[in-house]
């Protein structure tokens, strides 16, 4: 069986630019937390392009506060998505929310370019049952972002059971799908 290699990068900020005819740049700010009330701040954002063509922006929605998973008990993942190059951007919308208590944080994303199927990468934490504890979790898109299965935990797929309450991370970024191989799909 061949193995599966994957390389996550991390996105340090997620201000997008498209060029203008006149070839200035054009900033788009894609997660304002200053135009959102009920919002303490957006962090650890993720970008693709979609088999199609569509770029996918993902984010920790962070609600309470800024803190990170260990230290915030509703944090989701949210996405935009642009289907013309990154001219326009449609709103929020929202892939992961847990109930208060239990948070969703650092996503990351990595195309299968052989299916089309998009995965989406996250740690989890119960912060009321098993705060300090770290879960990692994949939600997969069959149509380029535009609808999510329901998160499956595949902690027991990755790591040793000796390693449960140890500090475990899904990186944040994008990753890289090096060869084919059998991988677990949830649908």
């Amino acid at each position: 069986m061949k193995a599966l290699i994957i390389i996550l990068f991390s996105v340090a900020s997620l201000v997008v630019h498209a060029q203008t005819e006149t070839d200035a740049l054009d900033f788009k700010n894609l997660f304002d937390a200053s135009a959102e009330a009920d919002i303490a701040c957006y962090r650890i954002p993720a970008i693709m392009t979609a088999a199609n063509g569509d770029l996918i922006a993902t984010i920790d929605e962070r609600v309470l506060s800024c803190g990170d998973l260990k230290r915030s008990k509703d944090i989701n993942i949210v996405m935009r998505r642009s289907t013309d190059n990154g001219d326009s951007w449609p709103e929020i919308e929202t892939i992961v929310d847990y109930p208060l208590g239990k948070s969703a944080s650092d996503p990351s994303m990595i195309l299968d370019k052989v299916s089309g199927v998009i995965f989406l990468f996250f740690n989890f934490m119960d912060l009321d049952k098993e705060k300090d504890v770290y879960y990692l979790k994949v939600a997969e898109s069959l149509d380029h972002g535009q609808t999510w299965s329901s998160p499956t935990d595949i902690t027991s797929q990755i790591t040793k059971p000796e390693w449960h309450g140890d500090f475990k991370f899904i990186t944040s970024g994008r990753g890289y799908k090096l060869a084919q191989a059998n991988f677990y799909t949830p649908w």
